[in-house]
């Protein structure tokens, strides 16, 4: 006896039909929204951004942490290395600009409340590709192995093992809050209120994220929250656009309650030097060189092009130090 696949799925198809589905259950239409539900909308939305922003101080370092590399306590050229370095991977696989942020976040908000055996060298690294990982599981749908992870010029390798430890480090020092307020929190409501029309949005998003990254190595950004570099590299973004040129920090302080004009203003002119390295500019046009040889010549070009090669792969991998079980011991003390 042949069973039919539609006796088999019988019990769970749905009985009804598209009348059912979009009326309310009369057979009548569903009312449309009135004015007053929009406006509640909005006002629901002014209410949770202003949430954010009250909360906002809890995901950042103190104001102090500046004062650490002006005293050398931390080597702000090992941040900025260590940044750089974030960065190239968050390129190299396609990764969310949020992800690249998130780390940073992780890694200096760890550097706040806990001092590293060195403040250069392989510690920066291991926390580097711990907080890279973290984020990246927060954010990404794929994330590559530990391992894999470990590309673009990395000094040292670790052992999955020894960055899993430090990941729990990590998060024992953050309280295991990796959900943090960003300025990416408030790209899309700020250019919402700068283009009600929808028009350039995503374009403002897309630039101003593009400045946030290329300026997240300048430790001095730590001075301003989430939501001023928000409002102040949408405004920097909208410079370039000929509709909101004359869009300001006064029109910005307008835009959510919480914001303060100097402020804007301050981290403003800190991006805007930034904004203009990423403006398109005309590059030159670089041809392919072409080698010409002669016959007799072409076997020694060819050995002596395999013997540099060579040579150039074995002190690449004599430079690609490898350290397995490098660790510290942490106390009951410490944490």
């Amino acid at each position: 006896m042949s069973v039919s696949y539609s006796d088999c799925f019988s019990d769970l198809l749905c009985g009804e039909d598209s009348d059912t589905v979009f009326s309310n259950g009369g057979g009548e239409d569903l009312p449309e929204c009135s004015s007053s539900d929009i406006e509640s909308q909005f006002a629901d939305i002014d209410e949770s951004i202003a949430g954010l922003i009250e909360d906002e101080r809890n995901f950042v370092p103190g104001f102090d942490y500046i004062e650490k590399f002006q005293s050398q306590s931390l080597s702000a050229a090992a941040r900025d290395e260590s940044v750089a370095w974030i960065l190239k991977v968050q390129r190299h696989y396609g990764f969310q600009p949020l992800t690249a942020y998130l780390a940073v976040n992780y890694f200096d908000r760890f550097l706040y409340s806990r001092s590293l055996p060195q403040t250069n060298g392989w510690p920066l690294q291991l926390l580097s590709v711990a907080c890279l990982s973290l984020a990246a599981k927060m954010e990404e749908p794929l994330v590559p192995s530990l391992l894999d992870l470990q590309v673009e010029g990395a000094k040292y390798i670790f052992e999955p093992k020894t960055i899993q430890r430090m990941e729990f480090l990590v998060l024992r020092i953050l309280d295991w809050r990796l959900r943090s307020i960003t300025p990416f929190n408030f790209l899309s409501f700020f250019a919402a209120k700068l283009d009600s029309l929808g028009t350039f949005t995503a374009v403002l998003i897309s630039r101003a994220s593009q400045i946030i990254l290329s300026n997240i190595q300048e430790a001095s950004f730590h001075e301003y929250w989430p939501s001023c570099i928000a409002a102040a590299t949408i405004l920097c973004a909208a410079k370039d656009l000929p509709n909101f040129s004359l869009v300001n920090a006064e029109h910005a302080e307008s835009w959510c309650h919480g914001l303060r004009k100097d402020k804007i203003v301050g981290c403003y002119e800190l991006v805007q030097k930034y904004a203009i390295a990423l403006r398109p500019r005309r590059f030159p046009r670089v041809y392919p060189q072409v080698r010409v040889m002669t016959r007799t010549s072409t076997t020694t070009t060819v050995a002596s092009s395999d013997s540099s090669s060579s040579s150039s792969s074995s002190s690449t991998s004599y430079k690609r130090r490898k350290l397995n079980n490098s660790w510290w011991s942490v106390t009951d003390d410490d944490s």
